[in-house]
């Protein structure tokens, strides 16, 4: 009785029942929907390699290399993100910009061209390298306010064309997927600097230059202060506040804002005090009213 049974439901399964029937056609609709899904997935995968390439002037031989360079970590679990290009690309990009600043500026001390270095390689101008190619729009990710702080950064961007001294807070995925794409770019070409730095240059320009190079607004406003005999105190209440204020000679003299990091409070409120310590001094005081 009991292999009679086993044997009807072996039956049941291939029998073309409407029931079975019905499985099978649900089968093979959603089989249908993930092929293109696929085919949709594979489309967008071949109009990033070519507008990127065509961006940067540079065709790559692997090109799962530039998937990566554009995947975040976020975009799915235990996904293969741009981190380790990021790295890579990071020190490949500095050392390229040290070698053409050593032969540019030859009489040049090693601390200015470190400066110089740092302006041309920060996050503010990597991130502005982004915007100007628009590489954001081919990143995967799921960062739902990347959006809004992109905008943010550009709107911001428009105050300073060419670099705001520390002063504006750029969103730092912009200034990775430069550096990962940048170590890309390397690996793919099987590690030449030069072919590295012919797409790399290109894609940096405006170099900032040593002409175009600013202080730092903190050094801006003790050096003001040192030359006319004054004496400025920073007070520190961004943990409470988000502000950081400037005094000299126990006068208030500005302060700065920050809802992100202390550092673009503290810049900030350098640069704020710095000019109205040049207003107090053109006009012969030394302090104004609060």
């Amino acid at each position: 009785m009991k292999e009679k049974k086993v044997e009807e439901n072996r039956v049941s399964l291939y029998t073309p029942s409407s029931q079975n029937l019905h499985l099978v056609e649900e089968i093979i609709r959603n089989q249908l929907i993930l092929d293109d899904d696929d085919n949709h997935v594979l489309k967008q995968w071949e109009r990033l390699v070519e507008e990127v390439e065509e961006i940067i002037a540079y065709k790559f031989k692997n090109r799962d290399l530039l998937h990566q360079a554009f995947t975040h970590s976020s975009f799915e679990a235990n996904c293969v993100s741009y981190e380790r290009l990021e790295y890579i690309g990071d020190s490949v990009l500095n050392l390229l910009i040290a070698k053409e600043h050593y032969f540019d500026y030859p009489y040049l001390p090693p601390g200015k061209l470190t400066r110089l270095r740092a302006a041309n390689v920060d996050t503010e101008k990597l991130a502005r390298v982004a915007i100007k190619y628009n590489l954001h729009h081919y990143l995967r990710h799921k960062k739902p306010l990347l959006k809004r702080q992109v905008e943010e950064f550009r709107d911001a961007m428009l105050e300073y064309p060419l670099h705001s001294a520390g002063l504006i807070d750029p969103p730092k995925v912009l200034a990775d997927i430069v550096e990962s794409l940048i170590g890309a770019i390397y690996i793919d070409s099987n590690f030449c600097m030069d072919t590295t730095w012919q797409v790399v240059k290109d894609l940096l320009q405006p170099l900032i230059t040593l002409v175009e190079l600013q202080i730092h607004p903190v050094t801006k406003i003790y050096e003001l202060c040192q030359k006319n005999g004054l004496r400025a105190e920073f007070v520190d209440t961004w943990e409470k506040t988000g502000e950081i204020e400037v005094f000299v000679d126990g006068k208030f003299v500005g302060k700065g804002e920050s809802s992100g990091k202390k550092i673009f409070a503290l810049n900030r409120a350098a640069h704020n005090a710095y000019y109205q310590v040049v207003r107090n001094l053109s006009v012969g005081a030394i302090v104004v009213d609060d």
